[in-house]
């Protein structure tokens, strides 16, 4: 990732975005769960978050290709405009809420289906085990908390972090916690590819190994590892105090 530069005291982005991507470097593509609701008969925020983040994609489709660059340098996590070592490129938008606009964000239509994938099999159980408000903080604090890892171990960043996969495993964190047992049926990338069914902890335990893998090896790819680390530990840990009193920790059975 470029450092890059300033010129009259004005930040000079790089416009290599840094995707917060899920499916990178994994084998496994979940398809759905077995893990049957017991307190919501609707999950609408988990269907809100994911329908937010198609209509906000949507909008930047539509833009020409300079202006979908600057939504992104506006309104994606740059870590050295969060540190305030140089002004926000749009004056009026706090440097700290880009820590959250970030995770609205998307590189491509993969970039946010493959995020919205993973929201969509495993928000709905976590919605379901901390209710409707609880849910949507939750998923507010790992987008900020997986914001934040990233800019920790990137301090000079001049690079836009976009997508919501710090948030979404965020979710994953959780549901490893609160449903390891639970089967997920996932596209298994063998010879072939054939939907298998697995525990949410074996899945979603690859995925997470995977990620610091990537990390130990010092990947040069333009992937927010860090991001997807510290929004999963944010989720586990945040999951263990905002679950229902009735929900049991490793209890997905």
């Amino acid at each position: 990732m470029s450092t890059g530069s300033a010129e009259n005291g004005r930040l000079q982005p790089d416009i290599t975005r840094i995707p917060a991507h899920p499916r990178r470097k994994t084998l496994f593509l979940p398809l759905h769960d077995v893990n049957p609701h017991r307190h919501v008969r609707f999950p609408y925020v988990t269907y809100g978050l994911i329908a937010l983040n198609i209509l906000v994609f949507a909008v930047q489709a539509a833009l020409p290709p300079a202006a979908f660059d600057e939504a992104t340098i506006y309104f994606g996590m740059i870590p050295i405009v969060v540190r305030d070592v140089y002004p926000a490129p749009l004056p009026w938008l706090p440097d700290w809420a880009t820590l959250v606009t970030y995770a609205f964000l998307h590189a491509d239509w993969l970039h946010l289906l493959s995020n919205m994938l993973f929201l969509w099999v495993f928000g709905d159980n976590i919605e379901d085990a901390m209710g409707h408000a609880r849910f949507l903080v939750f998923y507010l604090l790992c987008a900020v908390l997986a914001g934040l890892a990233h800019l920790l171990f990137n301090l000079d960043g001049n690079g836009p972090l976009i997508g919501a996969s710090g948030a979404v495993a965020g979710v994953m964190g959780a549901y490893i916690l609160l449903f390891p047992h639970a089967r997920v049926f996932v596209l298994a990338r063998i010879v072939i590819p054939i939907p298998l069914p697995v525990p949410a902890f074996w899945m979603l335990g690859f995925w997470v190994a995977t990620q610091l893998f990537y990390v130990v090896i010092g990947s040069q790819e333009s992937v927010a590892w860090w991001a997807h680390i510290g929004g999963f530990v944010a989720g586990v840990g945040l999951a263990a105090v905002m679950r229902r009193s009735d929900v049991m920790l490793f209890g997905g059975r």
